[in-house]
Parts: C-alpha cells; structure tokens; sequence
C-alpha cells in the first residue's frame, strides 16, 4: 500500500519528464532541505559545459523541481534525493554523476550516493501494456463465446510482437535476432518494439552507452545498421560503436527526435538513407562545407571522394550539374526544387544537401536529401 502511495506521488511530481535520479545522502551534522538543494546547485557549478548548469536546466524546464526527504538525529542528517529530468539518458547521467561529487553541505562533510535512474516512462508502458491486455481479453470475451477459442485467441495476441531477451547481458530483441543475416541495432527497448510494431525484424537494443560484447560478436558475424537517436546521446554511442564493433550502416532519427516515437514513414525514410560507413568522412567534410556555405548563394559539386568538382553561384547550379561528371554530391545555399532532384537523379546524383526541401516535392527513389540543420553542431551525420 505505501509503495502505491508513493508511486502515485512519483507521477504527480513528474508529468511531463522522462527520468528521476534518485540517490541517498548522510551529512554529518544538521542540515535543513535548502542547505542540500544549495549544495547541489553551488558544487556543480562550473564543473562541467554550460549547457549542464542545473540553474539553467531548472528555468528551461529540461529538470523538474528537486525533492529532498531529510530526518536529523544525534548530530547526523540522513535522506533522499530525487531529481526529475527530461534530457536523454547521457546527459541525465552526467547531471547524476556530478550530484555525487557534492563533499559538503554548509560546513558539514557530508556524501551522495546515486541508487537508481528510474525511467518513468518504462513504468507507463507497463501500465498501458497491463491495460491493453486487460480491454483485449474483454475483448474476446464479449466476441467469442467458446471458452478453448478464447484461451486461443488471447495466448496468440500475446504471442505476437512480445520481444525477447538476447545474449548474456539479456539483451531487447525481436526474436529472430539469431538467424538475420542483416541486423538493425537500436538504443533502447522502446525502440525496439516500436521498429517491430512497424514491421521490422533482426533488431536489438544496446540497453546503454557502454556497448555490450554480444553486439561486439553480433557485428563480426552479421551486417549491422546502427539506427540511433537524432541527438547528443547517439553522438556518443555512435563514436563507442565505430571503435569497438564492425558497423557497416548508420541511420538517424531526425534530429531532435527519438526511434521509439517514430512513425512507419520515417523510420523507412531514415533507414533508406543510411550513410555507409566508408562515407562518413564524407558527411564530415559536408558538415563544415554546409556552415561555410549558408548565406553565401553558392553551391558546391562534389566527388564520392569529397574532392570539389565545382563551385558556382546558385542561379547556375542546374546548367553546370548538366555539363559535370561523376558528381556524387551537391550541397548549395538554397531550396531543393523538384527539377533539381530530377536532374541528380538522371546524373546519378547520390546527396543533394540545401537549406530546405520545398514543399510537396517528392524525393526520387536513390537520392538523399539532407539539410544543413542536420549538419549542425554534434550531429554525426
């Protein structure tokens, strides 16, 4: 019953957010809530980018309201900590990390120990998955009257999309992970059933930033498409896996945007439009090209080997497109217009990367439209 209350307590507190760190603390004097909640905010101050500032993330909304439970006795305040977030799991991590190397509060010696990262949303999914189960058996019940087709209906939906667990650190899969020869590697277990609920099969999840030795095996022996989230925490993983495992694809959600809220369209379009890993340097020299171009009215024609085959003003993009050979990729300050699509499609255009894709233009199956928002600061695309 309490563990109930406190539950229903949990979720008033963080509508809306994803995490809530939770962690411990012994102070060896007596200390009030505002003296730890001081201490937080002042001892990791200036430890890490600005972009961490729990100051700041408090105002943007990005962490919740931090609760502290204390009880002083005999010299000594012991309590808890919880601290909502809506950042990814990266960077809820860091702020964790940087809790715990709070020594002191006020004068008090005092230690932080981070017991858990509850993920608020996993714990909504199960209420939804109980609820779903719950209205289908009804279901059934009120459609079917012979009693071994109703046990026969309902074990055959629980059948259907349950996911399985995968090697020695029990990894989320969907349950032919074992005979795709192609395999698709996602972030986390959402992802994974929602990429299954869309159709998809051979998929696993990393369940972490530290990449786990079944995939490291996984990608020795089966061609791997890393499909990770559009924002910092694919970055990194992304990086991780490019050193420890043989990935022969990458894929990205749209930036800003995570795998497990992708519809049907877009997770098609972004696996699509994978980057072959060998053409990663490419987008590199894309990404500094796009900051360098944008307000200039050029465009840049491109090699598969990112030599410059040309660089003219945009009005003369499409004639000189005409009279150049082997261009691989183009990348111009401006909209990407259905003729000029039509036109790398004939030449065999493999990139076009602009400002923007004009509206109701239909992208020709075997070119890849890129923006210059995707290149921005930290993408690895």
């Amino acid at each position: 019953m309490e563990k109930k209350e406190d539950d229903k307590r949990m979720k008033e507190r963080t509508a809306g957010i994803k995490y809530v760190v939770e962690a411990k603390f012994v102070v060896n004097g007596v200390v009030e809530k505002h003296d730890v909640i001081g201490a937080i905010f002042g001892q990791t101050e200036g430890l890490l980018p600005p972009e961490f500032d729990l100051r700041e993330l408090l105002k943007s909304g990005k962490i919740g309201r931090i609760n502290i439970y204390l009880n002083s006795e005999k010299d000594r305040t012991e309590g808890r900590i919880e601290l909502p977030s809506s950042l990814d799991r990266p960077e809820t991590a860091i702020i964790a990390a940087a809790m715990e190397s709070v020594d002191r509060v006020g004068p008090c010696e005092a230690k932080i120990t981070i017991e858990r990262i509850k993920d608020i949303r996993m714990v909504k999914r199960r209420q939804i998955i109980e609820r779903a189960k719950e209205l289908l058996k009804d279901w059934v019940v009120r459609e079917i009257q012979d009693a071994e087709k109703i046990v026969e209906e309902v074990a055959k939906v629980e059948r259907q999309g349950q996911v399985v667990t995968y090697g020695a650190e029990k990894l989320t899969a969907t349950p032919d992970i074992a005979e795709s020869k192609s395999i698709i590697v996602v972030e986390g277990r959402a992802d994974v059933i929602n990429l299954m609920k869309c159709g998809y099969t051979g998929v696993i999840a990393l369940e972490g930033v530290k990449i786990p030795k079944t995939i490291i095996n996984l990608s020795k022996k089966k061609e791997v498409t890393a499909f990770l989230d559009g924002d910092r925490g694919g970055d990194l993983i992304l990086k991780e896996l490019l050193q420890v495992a043989n990935i022969k694809y990458v894929a990205r959600a749209p930036r800003g945007k995570e795998v497990e809220d992708l519809s049907l369209e877009e997770i098609r379009q972004a696996l699509e439009n994978r980057v072959p890993i060998g053409e990663l340097k490419l987008m590199e020299k894309v990404r500094t090209l796009a900051s360098k171009l944008r307000g200039t009215l050029e465009g840049v024609l491109m090699a598969k080997d990112g030599k410059e085959l040309g660089r003219v003003p945009v009005s003369q993009l499409v004639e000189t497109l005409k009279e150049t050979k082997d261009v691989y990729l183009i990348a111009f300050d401006g909209i990407i217009t259905a003729r000029l699509l039509d036109l790398a499609k004939e030449k065999g255009v493999r990139y076009v990367v602009g400002e923007r894709l004009a509206e109701s233009v239909e992208v020709p199956e075997g070119v890849v439209v890129k923006t210059f928002s995707e290149f921005s600061e930290g993408s690895a695309q």
